[in-house]
């Protein structure tokens, strides 16, 4: 018996042509052109990516008002959906109806104790070495990544955030426009003037004190993608140990900043009284003094 041919080819050399899903009626009445762009307003790439991703896939839930697929989905994929469904109710203007739906099929936001969040961060230390260990690695065998993970480290900035940062003062620089970004007397990136890279819906960063010296060589190198970065440590097997970093820099910088303080350098704007209504970084005028005395101390260790 011979091949069936198509155009003088087998049929098993054709390449496959993968249709695009169907949407159903209830969701072909979802502008999701329009969804995408509301949600790139209040969060970063990859978080619209999962958010659109959940939503096509189980959009008819909220859109049918039939929520009892989501019992039969694991714990943290179900948070994952509700999180992505939550954002579509707001869109179209049924949040009120997401809520019902929560209350009416018994389901609630599963979220993770601060005892066992506070567990796994040391378990995490013990099981895979010490975060310093790995940055001592990345520096040794991936030179080109050296000023990054050292920014990273002495500004104590989330990773979107500084590969943000990084290449803007990268093209200030070459547009000889830095001074816009990096307030060079006072040694501070000044993020909050670029509100919709850094001021997001849930994180932010207002300003991270920089040494000149960093920032100078920074501005020499060449952009950088997180794709980039992943590749190459993926390709050696090495993590994405980035969190642990701006994790150490936090726990380092207890010996010479408040709480309040730290927590401002890294976006955390409380809710409590204090932070809300009191706190002003402007007034403490010995704080770039101190974080620079925890930065050469980082420096030393890494």
């Amino acid at each position: 018996m011979c091949l069936a041919q198509f155009n003088g080819e087998p049929r098993w050399l054709r390449p496959v042509e993968r249709q695009p899903r169907k949407l159903s009626f209830e969701e072909k009445s979802v502008n999701w052109a329009s969804f995408r762009e509301y949600l790139l307003k209040r969060h970063s790439k990859g978080h619209v990516k999962n958010v659109m991703n959940y939503c096509l896939k189980y959009g008819n839930c909220l859109l049918t008002e039939d929520f009892s697929l989501l019992s039969g989905v694991s714990v943290e994929k179900r948070r994952n959906i509700l999180t992505a469904l939550s954002n579509l109710s707001k869109f179209l203007g049924k949040h009120e109806v997401f809520k019902w739906l929560m209350k009416d099929y018994g389901l609630k936001w599963q979220t993770t104790k601060a005892e066992d969040l506070l567990i796994s961060r040391m378990t995490k230390v013990k099981d895979n070495g010490e975060v310093l260990q790995w940055i001592h690695e990345i520096k040794g065998n991936f030179p080109g990544l050296e000023t990054f993970l050292e920014f990273v480290l002495v500004s104590g900035l989330r990773f979107s955030e500084a590969i943000n940062s990084y290449d803007l003062i990268i093209d200030l620089a070459k547009e000889n426009r830095l001074n816009e970004y990096y307030i060079e007397d006072r040694e501070v990136l000044e993020h909050f003037r670029f509100k919709k890279l850094f001021l997001r819906n849930t994180k932010k960063v207002f300003v991270s004190f920089v040494p000149r010296e960093l920032i100078k060589r920074i501005g020499e190198r060449e952009r950088i993608t997180s794709c980039q970065i992943r590749n190459r440590l993926k390709r050696n097997n090495y993590g994405m140990r980035f969190p642990e970093v701006r994790q150490y820099f936090a726990t380092y910088m207890t010996k010479h900043l408040t709480q309040p303080e730290i927590d401002f350098l890294q976006g955390r704007v409380s809710t409590n009284v204090f932070m809300r209504n009191y706190f002003n970084p402007a007034l403490i005028t010995d704080l770039k003094e101190r974080v620079f005395k925890g930065i050469a101390d980082l420096k030393v260790l890494a």
